[in-house]
């Protein structure tokens, strides 16, 4: 069926007004009454939204500084974790990234700005890609310490063992050493980092056209899965502007140390007119 932009409009408006709850999206940081623009972050393998806590509050405050916005911070939370620990994990990337688009359509009304880190940096171009396919693009792309998508790696860490697993978080950099002596942790956290490695080592490059949304890629220097030149190469997917940031004596997960500066970025980029008028932000996100 087709449709032309101001059915698509007016459809995007109704579900602005009329969205129900649904446990994909978690509103992070303060709920502007008249969002200007929205980011939208990805987790990484094993990571749940409130990772991008510290982000959502460095935006608030870049927003001021700025002069921009304001924007509403909101983070995909993926099912089998936190609080959705009951729910099925999914470990087909594709599925995931379907599923999140979904959830992430309706907001399109306003600017969104696509945010991932390492494996939901593929899953936030995945969505990408489905919101550019629904005539509904993002306004902006920023994909952080992750392979271009037609070179994610096979690195099988999925078929390693509890120990393999731990050793891969300790050299990642991204637990606290702290946690990793809990056995009760690790029996939480290991099946959920097992089946998000499943679902990316498993992922396949569906050819297609680049992006027409401007792209960034971040990496820290001294990462040690992601390397400069591998950043680089997210380049050939985009039509748009691409800019590669570097950041000095950064391991994989760089951007810890780095929220004020990611969120000066969000920031400084340009932003479309929203597709409909102004109004008060999508209801009924859990906190």
């Amino acid at each position: 069926m087709e449709c032309d932009a101001g059915t698509v409009t007016a459809t995007l408006a109704r579900r602005h007004v009329s969205h129900p709850p649904q446990p994909w999206l978690r509103r992070l940081g303060p709920e502007p009454a008249r969002p200007a623009a929205r980011l939208v972050c990805f987790p990484h393998a094993g990571g749940g939204a409130g990772a991008y806590r510290p982000l959502a509050a460095a935006l608030a405050d870049a927003t001021r500084t700025h002069r921009s916005g304001p924007y509403e911070t909101l983070a995909v939370q993926y099912p089998g974790r936190q609080e959705r620990i009951h729910e099925e994990r999914v470990e087909d990337l594709a599925e995931l990234a379907e599923r999140a688009f979904r959830a992430v359509l309706p907001l399109a009304d306003r600017p969104l700005t696509l945010l991932g880190h390492s494996m939901g940096a593929v899953v936030a171009y995945e969505v990408a890609r489905r919101l550019e396919d629904a005539g509904s693009g993002p306004a902006h792309l920023i994909v952080s310490g992750a392979w271009a998508p037609d070179r994610v790696r096979d690195r099988a860490v999925r078929l390693r063992d509890d120990d393999g697993l731990v050793e891969e978080l300790r050299r990642t950099g991204g637990t606290d050493p702290r946690l990793l002596r809990y056995p009760d942790v690790l029996a939480m956290a290991l099946p959920v980092l097992r089946s998000d490695y499943t679902a990316l080592e498993s992922y396949r490059h569906r050819p297609g056209g680049p992006l027409t949304a401007p792209v960034t890629a971040l990496v820290g220097d001294a990462d040690p899965v992601v390397d400069v030149p591998e950043a680089a190469a997210w380049e050939r997917h985009t039509r748009g502007p691409f800019r590669l940031r570097v950041f000095p004596g950064g391991d994989h997960f760089y951007l810890t140390a780095h929220w004020p500066d990611l969120a000066g970025h969000v920031c400084e980029q340009p932003l479309p007119q929203p597709r409909v008028p102004l109004g008060p932000p999508v209801p009924a996100l859990v906190r």
